[in-house]
């Protein structure tokens, strides 16, 4: 019924699509983010507790962790790295495993469900092979014991990282998938736009290296609408799995943010130049494995 009634609208047919492909994602996003926010209102904070005390296992758990598609994680890991509670490869083994939005929106996009998995995998091992090459290659330094850790009050879409009441559970999962999809159906315009008026897969598939440099460096950007177009470019077709991968590899949500802001400049820009060579090396391997 909403659909004829948006067909009916004096708007270009690449519209139409696009307005009507978000909204019929609405409700699949909010059982997801509903399903996320429960299971983050239980565990989140016994799992940022066991991260300050995870020693070798830190690595392994701190990938496990931010493959949770939630805003805290890479926020916590920065944090705790400040600190020196937390190695170096711990935290770029959350940079690289953190999943941001891709893996709600691929829920939400049935067709596309089956990719969540081989992504999943990718940043696991990705974020853990590397992390704990990281530790291997890189000086040793004393972890401290844990301390007191900055409150960060704010996630990405603007809501307490630490819950104070059961009302969010309903509340942030509606706030959540309506921010998200406002970012979906602007990025969508755009695409379909783009479709329509331009050949935009010969501009992007005319090399298999440069749009992948370009993805990770556009993934170091801190906002969660640089996963959602990285994801809705893939489910478009518009860029190859390995080129998403290379920008959703550096893309971190707020931590950086939070690593900029807390961390010593030297060594946070010695983070960001090793996660841009392991997400475009790798990003590179997928599109030779995948040809």
């Amino acid at each position: 019924m909403l659909e004829e009634l948006i067909q009916k609208l004096p708007i270009a047919d690449w519209a139409v699509d696009a307005i009507c492909d978000s909204i019929n994602l609405l409700p699949f996003l909010f059982i997801v983010f509903l399903i996320i926010e429960i299971l983050e209102f239980y565990w989140a904070e016994k799992i940022n507790q066991s991260m300050r005390k995870t020693g070798k296992l830190g690595v392994l758990l701190g990938s496990l962790a931010a493959i949770f598609p939630q805003c805290g994680f890479s926020v916590i890991a920065a944090g705790l790295y400040s600190k020196r509670i937390i190695t170096r490869g711990c935290l770029i083994a959350v940079f690289l495993a953190t999943s941001d939005e891709t893996i709600p929106i691929l829920l939400a996009t049935p067709e596309k469900a089956k990719l969540v998995i081989p992504i999943i995998g990718i940043k696991l091992f990705i974020g853990i092979l590397m992390g704990y090459f990281v530790d291997f290659v890189t000086p040793k330094y004393t972890i401290t014991e844990a301390g007191t850790i900055e409150k960060i009050e704010e996630g990405c879409c603007n809501h307490d990282i630490e819950h104070g009441s059961k009302r969010e559970l309903v509340i942030h999962p509606i706030m959540h998938t309506l921010n998200v999809f406002g970012f979906i159906l602007v990025i969508t315009l755009i695409l379909n736009y783009l479709l329509s008026s331009i050949d935009i897969t010969s501009y992007i598939g005319g090399s298999r290296f440069l749009p992948t440099i370009a993805a990770a460096f556009i993934g170091l950007i801190p906002n969660c609408a640089i996963s959602i177009g990285f994801t809705m470019m893939l489910i478009k077709g518009t860029i190859t799995f390995g080129t998403a991968m290379s920008g959703l590899l550096t893309n971190a949500g707020l931590g950086l943010l939070v690593l900029l802001k807390n961390n010593d400049f030297k060594d946070t820009i010695k983070i960001i130049l090793i996660l841009l060579a392991i997400s475009i090396v790798s990003g590179w391997a997928i599109n030779f494995i995948i040809g």
